[in-house]
């Protein structure tokens, strides 16, 4: 009998231990083998590093696109970097919930070293016995279930910083497209300033006008220069920042090209509001509210009580028999039921809720306003563009014509040129805010205004 025992044993011993060396998971619906914790790892062979959808990261260079800056941020921006790994938290989380819960072995020897008949080892009792924890109430899919919505949170989050960056890229391109129509301007002043200077110098050496006058020609091409050069500076610092965007220390670009002309008509502020829903600020907490009714379920689960079976072999010395022990253990939820738990999930989605609620309110007061002031700044755009540029423009050009036929004096050539350029001045920064409030727009909306219909 005692041979019976030990091959029971050795039984036991086997399957506890290919129990331990492979454990299985259910994950959306096939079966996936974990090694082992008790095996060996090669920390080394293990890769977290993903190959893009974007492909490989290549320097943006010579004269690239707004499309190319964004392909180029979403491969390689610092913010963006870290979701990958944030996306392998959840992954693990997911797959620590998958888990069943670890059988026990239990080793027991009684009715020894007492007194009378248990003074010795003659009527010792050996115990050997195996339990395992069986989940009720579908714990471990409801589980699994509230951790993977965990995911599709951390996806919006993703998206949120990704309309995030990208908002902010197209605010540099933008400052970028409009310094290098700056810089051009600049660059023409300084033409004409030196084509004057070299007008009044001719007249001057011909006696039909003042030194006084060239000596001012002269302080106008200087002044053009410095405007020029501080220009230029500006569209380095803002080239710099641009290739900060893909991690990028220095710009390997030349320009950027785009069109900076604002929409021939604007979309109604109700086709607008119509698409907040698809902002990701708002969408989170949708696939959130998701995530804590899961939550609800599983807390609501845990009131049900797991039972713990357990069997093994008992060993009697006194008769050298060999039995069969079996037990089974059901908590009584007699006092703790989970409710305080159950509660607080309910609370907290109620908190959810209302923090939907509040998203939803601020994006669309934010939405209202920046709408009412893109309308403002459109306005200001085609009245400028129709009215103002065109005026001011013949202006200058009659001005020029009449000097250069000696017909006016240089100071209202200088009158001219001024009002000409403070009006295309005034008509690009125009510009810069038209784009500056469309980007927030589109980050408020999850899609370009170009593309957004009134129907």
């Amino acid at each position: 009998m005692y041979n019976k025992f030990l091959i029971l044993i050795g039984a036991f011993s086997v399957t506890i231990f290919f129990s331990g060396c492979m454990t299985s998971r259910w994950i959306n619906g096939s079966i996936i083998n974990e090694p082992s914790p008790h095996q060996s790892i090669n920390h080394a062979s293990l890769s977290f590093e993903e190959e893009s959808p974007l492909g490989e990261f290549k320097e943006p260079t010579g004269e690239i696109t707004l499309a190319e800056v964004f392909a180029a941020s979403l491969l390689n921006h610092p913010k963006l970097a870290r979701y990958k790994w944030q996306v392998r938290v959840r992954e693990a989380q997911t797959l620590q919930a998958s888990f069943l819960p670890n059988p026990e072995i239990e080793f027991e020897v009684e009715e020894f070293f007492g007194s009378g008949a248990s003074s010795g080892f003659d009527s010792m009792e050996t115990t050997l016995l195996y339990s395992q924890l069986i989940e009720l109430g579908q714990k471990r899919q409801k589980r699994i279930t509230a951790v993977q919505l965990n995911q599709d949170l951390a996806t919006w989050d993703y998206e949120a910083a990704r309309v995030s960056v990208l908002a902010g890229v197209a605010r540099v391109f933008t400052e970028i497209l409009s310094l290098q129509g700056h810089r051009e301007m600049m660059q023409e002043n300084l033409d004409l300033a030196e084509e004057i200077y070299a007008a009044i110098d001719k007249r001057v050496k011909a006696g039909a006008a003042s030194p006084l006058d060239l000596t001012k020609a002269e302080v106008e091409v200087v002044k053009e220069k410095m405007k020029l050069q501080r220009i230029q500076r500006e569209l380095k610092s803002a080239k710099i920042h641009l290739a900060s965007k893909w991690g990028s220390r220095q710009p390997q670009f030349d320009r950027v090209k785009g069109n900076f002309l604002p929409l021939l008509i604007l979309p109604s502020i109700e086709a607008l509001s119509r698409r907040i829903s698809e902002n990701p600020q708002v969408a989170r907490w949708t696939a959130e509210i998701t995530q804590r009714k899961a939550q609800i379920e599983y807390e609501d689960s845990k009131a049900v009580s797991d039972v713990e079976i357990g069997f093994g072999v008992r060993h009697l010395n006194e008769s050298n028999d060999v039995a069969a022990v079996f037990n089974i253990s059901i908590p009584l939820t007699v006092f703790d039921r989970n409710q305080g738990n159950v509660r607080q999930a309910y609370y907290e989605l109620e908190v959810t809720r209302h923090l939907k609620r509040e998203a939803e309110l601020r994006i669309n007061t934010v939405l209202s306003k920046s709408y009412q002031n893109l309308r403002s700044v459109f306005a200001e755009l085609q009245a400028l563009d129709t009215e103002l540029l065109p005026v001011v423009k013949r202006a200058y050009d009659h001005t020029h014509t009449a000097f250069v036929e000696g017909k006016v004096e240089y100071l209202q050539v200088l009158d001219a040129q001024r009002t000409f350029f403070e009006a295309r001045s005034q008509y690009l920064e125009a510009l810069v805010l038209y784009h500056a409030i469309a980007v927030e727009i589109e980050g408020l909306i999850g899609q370009p205004l170009s593309k957004v219909s009134n129907n």
